[in-house]
């Protein structure tokens, strides 16, 4: 057993490798809960904040990582820690350490650095942050972590310092980042279709600020159909009582009518028409729009 794992000093502190506004709101976190913290970024200067309430700035990330037993990894993408975690130096300083990488990427990413990690002596968890940078340290953050359930319980109390709540999701370490990219395909795809929303009414002399209360109306419909759809979906039943796809696609058509009347490109409105299209001619126009998933899964089969 590596002799820093009896190091009651390297024990209380945690490293944080990047800096950026996400990186930053969680080294200020720790520092809050009164952990020691060390800290490195790629590009200098953005430790200045967070070295006046009392982290310690490394001059490399093999000694970030040395000073204590968990390193959180927050950088932009796993092209990034990759570059990072796995440069010599900072491989053999995590030999027998814990990295909780907190970077957003693909499950394969996150399956390919759990086996880069395994197969040099350091222990590994992904996870994903699923709030924005404000609500880091409050109660309002929250977390998604995978991986070994017997080192996330060994390090939960210090996780939780970042407050919000916590979930592990199961030994694969791929399941955060499977849940991260599923979850944000609803952000911005919601996004989206705002956006072209805003567009379709300015066209139209409806200013966003005259839109928007209807928007959040529209918003706070969804979240009890995810609830119902989603049983849809997994007992395959796929209702249309509601609303028949057949009565979607025609919705769908009037959107992209009216933007293209207007000269604003409708070209994701035409995708999601041309899905729904597919499964009416498959013979199921009765059924609700969630059919969609079954026949996106299909590519998969």
């Amino acid at each position: 057993m590596p002799t820093h794992d009896h190091d009651p000093a390297v024990e209380s502190t945690v490293t944080v490798l990047g800096l950026g506004p996400m990186g930053r709101a969680l080294a200020g976190a720790f520092l809050d809960s009164g952990l020691r913290v060390t800290v490195w970024n790629r590009t200098p200067g953005r430790e200045g904040d967070l070295i006046g309430r009392g982290a310690a700035s490394a001059a490399s990330p093999a000694e970030a990582v040395a000073a204590g037993s968990l390193t959180v990894v927050c950088v932009v993408n796993y092209d990034a820690a990759d570059a990072v975690l796995r440069q010599d130096a900072v491989t053999d300083a995590l030999k027998g350490r814990t990295v909780v990488n907190l970077t957003a990427d693909t499950p394969a990413r996150a399956r390919d650095t759990a086996g880069w990690a395994a197969a040099h002596g350091i222990r590994y968890l992904d996870g994903a942050i699923m709030t924005p940078t404000t609500t880091i340290g409050t109660s309002d953050g929250v977390f998604l972590l995978s991986g070994p359930e017997e080192l996330y319980r060994e390090h939960r109390p210090v996780l939780d310092t970042l407050g919000g709540t916590h979930t592990h999701l199961g030994e694969d370490v791929g399941r955060a980042a499977a849940y991260d990219v599923a979850l944000l395909d609803i952000f911005w795809t919601a996004m989206a279709g705002y956006a072209h929303a805003v567009a379709m009414a300015r066209a139209e002399g409806i200013s966003a600020r005259e839109l928007a209360p209807f928007a959040q109306g529209i918003g706070a419909i969804l979240p009890p159909l995810f609830e119902e759809f989603a049983g849809d979906v997994d007992d395959g039943s796929y209702s249309g009582e509601l609303n028949p796809i057949t009565s979607a696609v025609s919705t769908m058509s009037h959107i992209v009518e009216a933007s293209e009347s207007h000269g604003i490109e409708a070209s994701v409105m035409r995708a999601v028409e041309g899905q729904a299209r597919r499964v009416v001619a498959l013979g199921h126009g009765g059924d609700g729009f969630m059919r969609v998933s079954e026949l996106l899964g299909r590519a998969r089969r």
